[in-house]
């Protein structure tokens, strides 16, 4: 078996988590730097605590036309990308640069599809597969290889037994269970009056959309039959919605993946000019995660 440990990082997350949890950090000309900060100590934290053999960093492009042509409002809901954000991501690319980490991204393409690409691609050669991001749409990935884990440096691995703890269901019923109760996050909507809790039981009892299809009429109450009945089309449709893209040509190849030691020479002059001087302590005192 292979004792490659492959860490696929949902990047466009972080960058966001960082940018809202570290407040009114700058650099000394006054340019915004705490999603930067932010990043890299999660980066840090990751590799210390996982111990990867491999690492890479899956960036959003844009939402694609297919699901776009599907659901015009398709994310509508969300704002734009703050300024102060926006103008972090070079540092962030220049980062993952110097410390020779691959940076994945594909126009209007997005993470997670690119996430489950490179964890299908991967699982193969690989001992283990770890998605690290909270987007639950990763759920239905998860298998023997490919597990998910949160930001947390305590976090538990997410298998297949904690994806039924948390919905109900299994991996394998993920897309069924998200496209019948919907996704806010996503501006995706659902069957009306149809929470996680009612989905699952559902795909509990009929296993699977086209088995609850041919089924219809043994749902019970009435009420979740006709609004079911109703919104047949939706549900269908949000099944394409919701199913990850596993066949992106995204992968930057094992060799490139490989965790590698921070370069003081090429990571020290970043450092100076972002004014991270505690991560050049760390680095002089041969502590990457200080």
């Amino acid at each position: 078996m292979s004792e490659r440990r492959l860490l696929l990082v949902d990047g466009t997350q972080l960058f966001y988590r960082s940018f809202f949890a570290i407040r009114g950090l700058t650099t000394h000309t006054g340019e915004p730097s705490n999603a930067v900060y932010g990043f890299i100590r999660g980066i840090h934290q990751l590799i210390e605590t996982r111990s990867p053999s491999h690492l890479v960093v899956a960036w959003d492009g844009g939402s694609p036309a297919e699901r776009l042509a599907l659901l015009p409002e398709y994310k509508a809901q969300r704002p734009p990308m703050p300024d102060a954000l926006k103008h972090q991501y070079e540092p962030i690319r220049e980062f993952l640069e110097r410390a020779r980490i691959p940076l994945v991204r594909v126009d209007h393409e997005e993470a997670d599809d690119l996430l489950a690409s490179l964890a299908r691609w991967a699982a193969p050669d690989a001992g283990q597969v770890l998605v690290v991001t909270c987007d639950k749409d990763l759920y239905q990935m998860v298998n023997t290889k490919v597990g998910m884990i949160g930001w947390g440096k305590d976090d538990k691995l997410i298998g297949r037994d904690e994806v039924f703890e948390k919905t109900g269901v299994y991996p394998w019923q993920i897309v069924d269970w998200l496209s019948l109760t919907g996704d806010t996050v996503d501006n995706i909507p659902g069957v009306e009056g149809m929470g996680p809790k009612t989905a699952s039981k559902l795909l509990a009892k009929f296993g699977s959309l086209d088995l609850l299809w041919e089924r219809l009429s043994e749902v019970e109450p009435i009420r979740i039959r006709e609004h079911l009945a109703a919104a047949r089309e939706r549900v269908n449709r949000n099944r394409r919605l919701v199913t990850l893209r596993e066949d992106l040509a995204c992968s930057p190849g094992w060799d490139a993946m490989e965790v590698k030691p921070e370069v003081p020479s090429s990571m020290r002059p970043f450092y100076a000019r972002m004014d991270f001087h505690s991560l050049i302590k760390g680095m002089d005192q041969g502590d990457l995660f200080q």
